[in-house]
């Protein structure tokens, strides 16, 4: 890092010889983490409802391109796959703003910051 020297309305910038920032002793608490486990398997559970969302609403495509599938209204692409992907989706918000209670450990850590 650098530090500023100043001299008769100049400002030289001459470089810090510990190399360690001015505020380097403030920042020594340990760091705690943005997501927990159940934050992580929320995810996942949010990532595999969308992906079978999807799986469910592909397909029904037509043989030939002048016939017409009834199958394209099917339950399974028009109830089941939007309600799957927006319950994903929902999981998903979900899982970033929860943030789970916990005891003993997790004070020390929020003592910490």
């Amino acid at each position: 890092m650098a530090q500023v020297v100043s001299t008769d309305k100049k400002v030289k910038l001459t470089p810090n010889p510990s190399g360690k920032s001015a505020n380097a002793n403030q920042n020594n608490k340990p760091k705690v983490p943005l997501f927990r486990k159940m934050n992580y398997i929320l995810m996942i559970i949010g990532i595999i409802f969308v992906i079978i969302g999807y799986f469910c609403i592909s397909g029904g495509a037509a043989e030939q391109a002048d016939q017409f599938n009834p199958e394209v209204f099917s339950f399974r692409r028009i109830t089941l796959a939007p309600i799957l992907i927006i319950l994903g989706l929902v999981t998903e918000i979900f899982a970033i703003m929860w943030r789970p209670k916990c005891k003993g450990a997790c004070k020390t850590e929020e003592k910490a910051e």
